[in-house]
């Protein structure tokens, strides 16, 4: 069962590989080029649903949010 991805929930990155199904090396790479923006809470990064959602669907994001 895939779980949907909710706009305003907190991801980690091992959640957002998964749901990307990216490796852990492209993950990273994404973080640092700011492909997806990501937050350092207590030292571990942290991904707004939304952030997912506009790599998966752009469209759907801009939607939502008019």
């Amino acid at each position: 069962m895939v779980e949907e991805i909710k706009p305003n929930k907190i991801y980690t990155p091992k959640e957002t590989r998964e749901f990307l199904k990216i490796s852990e090396s492209t993950m990273k790479r994404m973080i640092k080029i700011r492909l997806i923006n990501a937050y350092k809470v207590s030292g571990q990064y942290r991904i707004w649903g939304r952030e997912i959602l506009k790599l998966v669907s752009p469209e759907a994001v801009t939607k939502g949010t008019k």
